[in-house]
């Protein structure tokens, strides 16, 4: 009833993510819901929008459209459509800040290849002027949605139309993940 009343509210189909959330609390409730608040709205030397941009970036490498979409719609809030398309596309030539290019190319390595990051590739991201804190907060964001982008795909959810995309990403930067 929850979910219906709040989908007659926002005048949209609520989010699987939600639904998920809100359903089976078992299953993605308050333990990953208080991770993800943490992680992408707690404090951070990073922006929102750039955690968001970290987040749509590993959905990308993970091939997971809800997830992009979502974080995309949300990151797309507080930077520039044409420089976030340009990222998404290829973040080495795209017009982002040299540290979040950094940050970046560390996340996609433990994303893609894991079992190739070392203590070198920490170390090149530290020289490249990240902080210890936004190295780590980075790599939250890359681990969360590790899982995240692996359970969107793996319940097949629902892809959302761009409007209620753009509708979610209004509710969770009010509301956040929690």
């Amino acid at each position: 009833m929850l979910i219906a009343a709040i989908s007659r509210v926002t005048g949209m189909r609520l989010p699987d993510a939600a639904r998920v959330a809100f359903y089976r609390q078992d299953f993605a409730g308050p333990s990953i819901g208080a991770w993800t608040q943490k992680t992408m709205r707690g404090p951070s030397g990073w922006s929102v929008p750039e955690r968001e941009l970290m987040a749509a970036m590993v959905a990308t490498w993970n091939s997971c459209p809800f997830c992009i979409g979502a974080h995309s719609a949300v990151a797309v809030r507080g930077m520039d459509k044409d420089i976030l398309g340009a990222a998404l596309a290829d973040y080495r030539t795209a017009r982002i800040p040299d540290k979040l290019k950094a940050a970046l190319v560390f996340i996609e390595k433990m994303t893609r290849t894991p079992d190739d990051l070392t203590k070198d590739d920490a170390r090149a991201a530290l020289e490249a002027g990240l902080t210890r804190n936004e190295l780590e907060d980075a790599a939250a964001v890359a681990s969360l949605f590790a899982i995240v982008t692996r359970y969107a795909n793996a319940l097949d959810f629902d892809i959302p139309t761009p409007d209620n995309f753009d509708k979610a990403a209004g509710m969770l930067l009010r509301r956040g993940y929690a």
